[in-house]
């Protein structure tokens, strides 16, 4: 699985950013897993699938690490 940092949170809205080795993933508070969003922090590793969403590359089944 890849892995990657998370860059930004917005967890007011549900929804934040993974930097992962080929870019930034966008990733929705569903496809957490084992984690709500308020257990992220920026800069916390974490490790994810890619998937695809109806704008893009998108991180899906993100574990923290």
């Amino acid at each position: 699985m890849p892995q990657g940092v998370i860059k930004k949170l917005v967890a007011d809205k549900g929804f934040g950013f993974i930097q992962g080795d080929r870019g930034d993933l966008f990733f929705h508070h569903s496809a957490l897993e084992g984690a709500t969003i308020e257990d992220l922090r920026q800069g916390q590793k974490v490790q994810y699938e890619e998937g695809r969403g109806p704008k893009g590359p998108r991180a899906e089944k993100v574990r923290i690490i």
